[in-house]
């Protein structure tokens, strides 16, 4: 299934929400931004330029609301700032992230060697995983060949 606001409205109808225009407005800021993590100040920011009338409190529960009805992930880079990406329909699992630790970069992995780790453990520890997070610290191209020079 295709990411589009009919997803939304049926995801939020299902689970007894209305489709209310600021609901709307932030979705769409997700769907014209999808290859980037976002934290409730940019999407704050994004709205705002559309309805100046919007508040940041109605931005933060309406993230959090798409949070908890899973059409977003809510990610931390541990910097003390939470960030928000649209989920993938149908998505098994969430992508993977190399964090740079000089200029902060982010960049989204899409390998994912983890299924037989994942059904060791499952099998094991009689533990039904449904999802995993994992994070790479170190140093970007750049930073790196800055550092060596």
């Amino acid at each position: 299934m295709e990411l589009n606001v009919e997803y939304v409205k049926n995801v939020l109808k299902n689970n007894g929400y209305k489709y209310t225009n600021q609901r709307a407005e932030v979705y769409n800021v997700f769907l014209n931004h999808r290859d980037e993590h976002l934290s409730t100040e940019d999407v704050f920011a994004y709205v705002s330029k559309e309805d100046p009338e919007i508040g940041i409190a109605t931005v933060y529960r309406t993230l959090m609301l798409f949070e908890e009805l899973g059409v977003l992930y809510k990610i931390s880079f541990d910097d003390g700032v939470a960030r928000y990406e649209i989920k993938t329909v149908g998505e098994g699992h969430r992508h993977h992230h190399l964090v740079c630790l000089d200029c902060g970069g982010i960049t989204e992995v899409k390998l994912d060697l983890l299924d037989s780790l994942e059904e060791e453990i499952e099998n094991d520890e009689k533990f039904k995983i449904v999802d995993h997070n994992l994070k790479f610290y170190g140093y970007c191209k750049d930073c790196y060949k800055k550092r060596r020079d």
